[in-house]
């Protein structure tokens, strides 16, 4: 439910609460709102701009951002980590966790007046599985043998084994539920722009390259926004993105520069807010492309990057260098890093593989999907090059870029790419199998990398079923240390999260899992 999502990070994400500096998040309960908003169009600036807003194509946190408000799930994350009823009021399994039953709320309507039922939950997860459709994310719902309605409001999962995080996973935002109208029709690959689904906002317009303009759903299930109109607008340069926000252009705005946020600070019209985040951000490697397939090669990178240089120097103490490939507030991390900086040990791995004197190489970088992620790049490329390698710098817009690093492994003409990654579930099978499992190499799964250790996917697959929360970190554990001496990636840091709302705006959730969400909002001026 959209209710009282004003809780303080806590639990789940205390270690991370502890690398941070936070701030606490400017917002206030219901009960402070006035009676009538003055305004009536509440207007966020993001970096990037989503690759779509259907859910089955959706893959990543700028389209969330986005879609949340149109298109609602199951399952909502609080900003604890706490699970809670959305479209699914309450849930069950049998003994052995192999059988589930959701029993979806009544009453709710779709955008287009259509019912939201079992049938209609049905029709959505069934496309989300089907391997025609080719959803990234399928591996979400991986061990999931059939999806029915066993009632007018009652899901059936059954599963072929049980699967340890099946409730965090049902929470992700790209397992949402559009109405039955919009896809019953659609081939398998087919999609659509405008999504119709439950949610507090319906979206009235996209403007490809510019914004998207939403108006507030007078049926809502929930509690109705205060604020009839919401526009996001997509905004890559940073310092653009920050002149929108000083000049009232824009209410919100997400991923203020740490060398900006002082500043704003002590603007009075200007509040930042300080929020922790579980993305880390890591450069990966064509694990398949010579000189990348060479293991001494890729820690002889990550040894030539000064990445407490980067956290010190670029972000202020704003997040920290990983020691993992996950952050360490996920379930299942173990930390085994970080690499030492050592240069010197960089060109003799260099020199062991054959590569004395360097090589060149392409970097792939985007341009404001991040915080900094041009600078970050520009830094590594000259760290690069004190060990011989000379680093090409290429970026492209968000979208296209997304779809040049989602090729398959004959096509992918790449050998280095800086990416993020937010394990949003909380738990390590969406940070590790996502990513590095090798059944989720390009074009259907998010292995742009094209890793492969078949002990580590023979760990990642049982660590899925195993329902021993000790057996399944040991598992994890294990498959850590092995993949960071594979070192697939450059990795690089765990990054934390600074947005600024102009004073007046209350309500906003700044939430971990890097969603800023504008169904509480409301203004007091």
């Amino acid at each position: 439910m959209h209710i009282s999502r004003r809780m303080m990070v806590a639990t789940v994400l205390v270690t991370l609460i502890a690398a941070f500096v936070v701030a606490p998040v400017f917002s206030g309960g219901r009960s402070e709102a006035p009676p009538a908003a003055v305004r009536d169009t509440l207007t966020i600036a993001i970096g990037a701009e989503p690759e779509s807003l259907d859910p089955v194509k959706m893959t990543s946190a700028p389209a969330a951002t986005v879609g949340e408000h149109v298109v609602e799930r199951l399952i909502y994350m609080e900003e604890d980590g706490t699970l809670t009823p959305m479209l699914a009021e309450s849930w069950s399994a049998n003994p052995e966790s192999t059988v589930w039953n959701f029993e979806i709320r009544q009453g709710v309507r779709f955008h287009d007046g259509a019912p939201l039922n079992a049938e209609a939950v049905v029709m959505n997860l069934r496309r989300f599985v089907n391997p025609e459709v080719g959803a990234a994310y399928a591996f979400l719902l991986g061990s999931v043998q059939s999806i029915d309605a066993v009632g007018e409001y009652t899901v059936q999962l059954q599963l072929s084994q049980p699967f340890a995080p099946i409730l965090s996973h049902l929470s992700h935002s790209f397992i949402g539920i559009v109405s039955p109208n919009q896809i019953r029709d659609l081939s398998p690959t087919g999609t659509f722009e405008i999504p119709i689904g439950t949610g507090p906002y319906k979206m009235d317009s996209w403007n490809r390259g510019e914004r998207v303009r939403m108006s507030v759903n007078n049926d809502y299930w929930g509690n109705v926004p205060q604020i009839p109109n919401l526009v996001i607008n997509f905004i890559p340069e940073s310092s653009a993105r920050m002149v929108a926000l000083e000049t009232g252009e824009a209410d919100a705005v997400m991923f203020v520069p740490p060398q900006d946020a002082a500043r704003l600070d002590r603007d009075p019209n200007i509040n930042v807010v300080n929020q922790t985040s579980v993305r880390q951000i890591y450069i990966g490697f064509n694990n398949q492309k010579a000189p990348f397939d060479n293991p001494l090669v890729r820690r002889a990178l990550n040894h030539a990057v000064d990445k407490q240089a980067i956290v010190d120097g670029l972000f202020q103490g704003a997040a920290f260098v990983a020691d993992a490939p996950v952050a360490n507030a996920i379930f299942g991390h173990t930390s085994a890093g970080p690499y030492e900086f050592n240069p010197q040990r960089a060109r003799q791995l260099l020199a062991e593989a054959g590569f004395p004197n360097g090589f060149d190489m392409t970097l792939h970088h985007p341009t404001g999907r991040y915080p900094l992620d041009s600078t970050v790049a520009e830094a590594v490329q000259d760290m690069l090059s004190d060990v011989g390698i000379n680093a090409t710098l290429e970026t492209r817009e968000w979208s296209s870029y997304l779809t040049f690093t989602a090729q398959p492994v004959d096509q992918a003409d790449y050998d280095a790419y800086l990416l993020g990654w937010g394990t949003v579930t909380l738990d390590s099978d969406y940070g590790l199998y996502a990513l590095l499992h090798s059944r989720q190499w390009n074009p259907n799964g998010n292995n742009r990398g094209f890793y492969r250790n078949d002990r580590v996917d023979d760990l990642l697959d049982r660590a899925r079923v195993e329902t021993n929360p000790a057996a399944r970190e040991q598992m994890y554990g294990e498959a850590i240390r092995l993949i960071w001496d594979d070192a697939p990636w450059i990795y690089l840091y765990n990054e934390g999260q600074i947005n600024a709302v102009r004073t007046g705006v209350e309500g906003l959730i700044h939430h971990p899992l890097e969603n800023l969400s504008a169904w509480d909002a409301y203004f007091t001026d």
